[in-house]
């Protein structure tokens, strides 16, 4: 039997203006997962979240937390529970191990303990230097780091990540999802929402998409990415040439004397694309896709829906 760390049945959301946020929403998210939740802005994403963490009322619907009804017993519940917000949620004027250590305590951690955990959660985000400091002072990284410490230091076995990475740069991005995948390697469910799905398709295993409040596509990240018929390759030429080469098997295009686009269907064969170029003199440096494939199949899904 599957156990799931978050269960939703019929979840419904009105507002008093008869907006309908959510329309009876049904999801699963295994234990262990690491989930990718996406949408464009006003989907529900973020009703959704409202409601896991008590900030938005839900109108009906059940929400089980690791089989915990947040009716029955919602202290138990939220305690398995973390949520870094897309919004700072933290006094600006505190110093960075201070709010740390204060939401320790608003989950009865012993200080000793919250002390050690502090600090092992901000060396581990890079934050350790920046301890004594105010908030304020932090970078707008700096601050998305500091929020996600303050969301794992009661240890929750759920943790819920709402655009992580806004205004991290490239570097500490990369450092951050190194961390968050050893923490889901070690048992952490992860719930992800971003707009960069380049970090979605690399990271989440399974994948739901939300639209006007409904769930549009709940399937696996494999079997999601399985259905893109086509793809466009960027493929960088390690000389520059002057004239387009001519191809039976593919549709190429010459962006510049040292750029040559391409664009396969998911019966065409790589190799054979290398073979040809090739035979023709033509040697490839590097490949990249033209478009992120995950973003190509989102934008696929809402316009169906919409149609």
């Amino acid at each position: 039997m599957t156990e799931f760390a978050l269960e939703i049945r019929n979840l419904k959301k009105v507002y008093k203006n008869k907006v309908a946020a959510l329309k009876g929403i049904d999801l699963n998210v295994e234990r262990g997962d690491f989930f990718a939740l996406l949408g464009p802005n006003g989907a529900g994403k973020s009703t959704t979240i409202g409601i896991l963490s008590s900030i938005v009322n839900k109108t009906s619907g059940v929400v089980k937390i690791f089989d915990i009804d947040i009716d029955d017993n919602f202290p138990k519940a939220r305690s398995y529970l973390g949520v870094v917000a897309q919004e700072i949620n933290f006094s600006q004027f505190e110093k960075v191990s201070d709010i740390v250590l204060t939401q320790a305590g608003f989950y009865g951690i012993p200080y000793s303990i919250a002390v050690k955990r502090t600090e092992k959660l901000l060396k581990k985000l890079a934050l350790w230097n920046k301890r004594d400091d105010q908030a304020r002072n932090l970078s707008g990284g700096q601050k998305r780091r500091l929020m996600i410490a303050k969301a794992l230091v009661h240890e929750p076995k759920l943790l819920i990540l709402d655009e992580p990475t806004a205004g991290v740069d490239i570097e500490l991005r990369r450092e951050m999802w190194e961390f968050l995948s050893s923490i889901n390697q070690n048992g952490t469910t992860i719930i992800l929402t971003t707009h960069y799905l380049e970090e979605a398709e690399q990271h989440c295993k399974n994948i739901a998409i939300i639209d006007h409040g409904e769930i549009v596509e709940d399937t696996n990240m494999k079997e999601l990415l399985s259905r893109l018929s086509v793809q466009s390759f960027v493929l960088d030429l390690e000389s520059p040439i002057d004239t387009l080469p001519k191809s039976t098997n593919f549709n190429l295009t010459l962006s510049d004397k040292k750029t040559l686009m391409a664009t396969l269907t998911d019966k065409d064969d790589l190799n054979t694309l290398f073979n040809e170029l090739s035979e023709k003199g033509i040697k490839i440096k590097s490949m990249r896709n033209e478009q992120n494939r995950l973003e190509e199949l989102f934008i696929n899904l809402v316009k169906e829906k919409d149609e």
